[in-house]
């Protein structure tokens, strides 16, 4: 495994990490506690020590597989929740962004997950309404100083939101989660540079396209109805598939598995600390962590801690 400061934190993260909505429910399969505690301590094994999740990953489902682990394990681990949601049913949540729901939010999420503090608690995909709100922020500084979390992070959900960027350290935030991958290349216009400039670390979610990066996904490729892909414009997701044939066929080595190769891809920028994508058993967790050797030995970064 490959180590990695995040950002000003000072957090020494694996450059790979464990993405956790599928536990879940909305990726069309439930999993046990005895599945999710044999994922994660495949991702231990594999020097893996970052899991970011979220309060409406299911009615903190997610986060409550993950304690069944963690109670054993805390300190092995760096632990990433959000805030902003509550959930009611696949692919229903409404959101709350008054201080006091926040601060009810992150204590179902401590209780759910078996500790008393989160590393970094993030921002969920906020409107600018819901960021820009001083009272807010002065709760997220009051739950900093009560030891509940360690440092604030912003998860945003578009990609070119350099005003929320920009205004991140203000509202407290030392990291930045973005979409970011070979077939989304927004951040790199503006986002990312601002990300170095105020020296956010940031973790890049859905490194693989949503799976479409895996290459296993041929033209006519039909998505079961509970897969959120079966509802994506018919032309978007034609090309991003003929985009994905053409990286394929031009970029990635011959002696490369596409998945692996495309999971590291965002990590080659400099402002990227770690990448987290999801994993459904133990052979994807494998193979996720064993990808950072398509990351050339020679390559030097500005977070690197390891190898």
């Amino acid at each position: 495994m490959i180590y990695r400061t995040l950002g000003k934190t000072g957090l020494t993260v694996s450059v790979i990490g464990v993405g956790t909505w599928q536990f879940g429910g909305e990726w069309g399969v439930d999993f046990s506690a005895g599945e999710v505690d044999a994922i994660l301590g495949t991702a231990r094994d594999e020097g893996i020590n970052l899991i970011d999740t979220a309060e409406c990953y299911g009615d903190h489902l997610a986060e409550k597989l993950v304690g069944e682990r963690l109670r054993h394990e805390r300190g092995d681990w760096i632990v990433a929740s959000k805030f902003g949601h509550h959930f009611h049913g696949h692919m229903d949540r409404t959101r709350h962004w008054n201080p006091t729901d926040v601060r009810g939010q992150l204590e179902a999420s401590l209780k759910a997950l078996r500790t008393d503090y989160l590393d970094v608690l993030q921002f969920h995909s906020p409107t600018d309404d819901e960021f820009f709100n001083e009272d807010l922020w002065a709760e997220l500084e009051r739950i900093r100083r009560d030891g509940l979390v360690r440092y604030i992070g912003l998860s945003v959900s578009k990609n070119d939101n350099l005003l929320q960027v920009d205004r991140a350290p203000e509202a407290g935030c030392e990291t930045l989660q973005i979409v970011y991958n070979r077939v989304d290349r927004t951040p790199e216009d503006r986002v990312l540079p601002a990300a170095v400039t105020h020296r956010l670390g940031v973790l890049a979610r859905v490194p693989l396209a949503s799976g479409f990066l895996t290459g296993k996904y041929g033209p006519d490729v039909e998505f079961p109805a509970n897969d959120w892909r079966a509802r994506m414009d018919s032309d978007k997701r034609a090309a991003i598939l003929k985009e994905v044939e053409t990286v394929r066929r031009e970029e990635v080595p011959p002696d490369a598995p596409m998945a692996q190769w495309a999971l590291v891809w965002p990590l080659r920028n400099p402002a990227v600390s770690a990448v987290i994508p999801g994993c459904k058993n133990v052979e994807q967790t494998r193979s996720n962590a064993r990808a950072v050797r398509w990351i050339p030995d020679s390559e030097e970064h500005p977070y690197a801690i390891e190898r």
